[in-house]
């Protein structure tokens, strides 16, 4: 079988605060069928999903997206929102002519992915959260808030050495070594005012899906590593237990890059949601009466 094309790069044209904002987001895009957008974390590219993109365009249309601030997107409005990163993914959703798509987001991709989703429910088939956060405890809280408060006073490369270790261990694993290459590559030619804008909203949306998730219309996957201290696996099924269509699937001996470092587990886990037949929706005063 001959290896596949590579991915289609290109940007689309999308406008945020009700159309006030006008600027581009870079995409690559390979396969055919449904479609399925990829949104990665902080200090990542639409190139980090390398893994699942060669995975799911064996069945989907996949477009994997810059984050606003990173790789070819442009940077988000000052002071950023979460809304603006859904704006943004749906914005590519209007310039290619796509009507609905599911959406796999990772970290703060993840919340953007959740953002969108309640945002924008006519928009969204279903989702799947990876290694998101969720109502952090206070050291948790504290020790984010230091890290953005770091970026500031000690610039940003001062904090790619420790992001490393939280991510892949310390020492990496001989095994790890390449995928956290590749990380460490990514984070070394973010844009640094684009990382510092995203992490600082990253590190203050914990708590901003707590009163709403019950209303989330869609099938939801909460994907996350057994290992990752900071997006833990008691995170992912209090986010499941509140989303109607909900549920939780943790993977074992992972932490928070487990799409790099576990992509075989990852992608048959994501392959088989995406194949899944929605189950019904509860009735609206349930959702109502959920969330009181």
């Amino acid at each position: 079988m001959a290896d596949p094309a590579p991915p289609f790069s290109g940007s689309a044209m999308v406008r945020l605060r009700a159309g006030d904002i006008l600027g581009k987001v870079g995409y690559l895009r390979a396969g055919t069928g449904p479609v399925v957008v990829l949104i990665h974390g902080v200090g990542m590219h639409a190139q980090i999903w390398a893994p699942q993109i060669t995975a799911l365009a064996a069945h989907y249309d996949v477009i994997a997206l810059d984050m606003l601030g990173h790789g070819r997107s442009m940077l988000p409005p000052d002071p950023p929102a979460l809304a603006d990163y859904a704006d943004a993914v749906i914005g590519v959703l209007d310039a290619l002519d796509v009507p609905k798509a599911a959406l796999i987001g990772h970290s703060m991709g993840a919340l953007v992915a959740l953002q969108a989703g309640l945002q924008h429910a006519d928009r969204v088939e279903r989702l799947v959260a990876m290694n998101g956060v969720f109502q952090r405890s206070p050291d948790l809280r504290r020790a984010v808030l230091a890290r953005a408060e770091e970026l500031e006073e000690k610039g940003f490369s001062a904090s790619i050495a420790p992001t490393l270790a939280r991510w892949f261990g310390d020492p990496v694993p001989e095994d790890l070594a390449a995928v956290c290459a590749l990380a460490s590559d990514a984070l070394q030619s973010v844009r640094v005012d684009g990382y510092r804008s995203t992490y600082a909203l990253f590190a203050t949306s914990d708590e901003t899906f707590a009163p709403s998730l019950h209303t989330l219309s869609m099938p939801a996957l909460f994907l996350t590593g057994a290992l990752d201290a900071n997006s833990s696996p008691a995170m992912s099924h209090a986010m499941a237990a509140l989303a109607p269509l909900g549920r939780a699937d943790i993977v074992p001996d992972a932490r928070h890059m487990m799409a790099l470092t576990h992509p075989d587990a990852i992608n048959a886990l994501l392959l088989a949601f995406l194949s899944e037949t929605p189950a019904p929706l509860p009735h609206r005063d349930t959702l109502e009466h959920a969330g009181r």
